[in-house]
């Protein structure tokens, strides 16, 4: 039997984190998500949680309060355990430095997040096609 797939949704507003998940499930999507509110629940969560499996994939915001997301995303990736989840950085930031930030630090994909929930529901679905193939 297949397990499901979980999503961590890595991101200090409580909203978009909700928002983002609705748009996942508008999706049809049947993976599990993870709601967690900075870098430091998230490395708490995986480092708990590694022999349970780890996740399908990490949506991770860079601006939130304690670890943020540039801090977290360069442990992720130094870690072997970690290093192979794939990591989507998920902000508002649109800056060429941030990309190139993420990407240097071991991303696999930077995207702004969408003004709309129509296209957060368009930009999910691409995600979950693209990492998610099987779902």
């Amino acid at each position: 039997m297949k397990s499901i797939a979980s999503i961590l949704i890595v991101d200090d507003d409580a909203d978009d984190r909700e928002i983002i998940i609705d748009a996942f499930m508008s999706n049809n999507s049947k993976a599990e998500y993870v709601p967690l509110g900075n870098g430091d629940a998230l490395m708490q969560y995986l480092h708990k949680n590694k022999d349970n499996g780890l996740p399908a994939l990490i949506m991770l915001d860079l601006n939130m309060p304690g670890k943020d997301g540039r801090e977290a995303l360069r442990e992720l990736k130094s870690m072997e355990a970690f290093q192979k989840i794939p990591t989507i950085v998920f902000t508002t930031s649109s800056s060429d430095r941030d990309k190139q930030m993420a990407y240097e630090s071991g991303a696999n994909c930077f995207v702004t997040k969408p003004d709309t929930f129509n296209k957060l529901v368009e930009v999910t679905g691409c995600i979950l096609k693209l990492w998610l193939p099987e779902e």
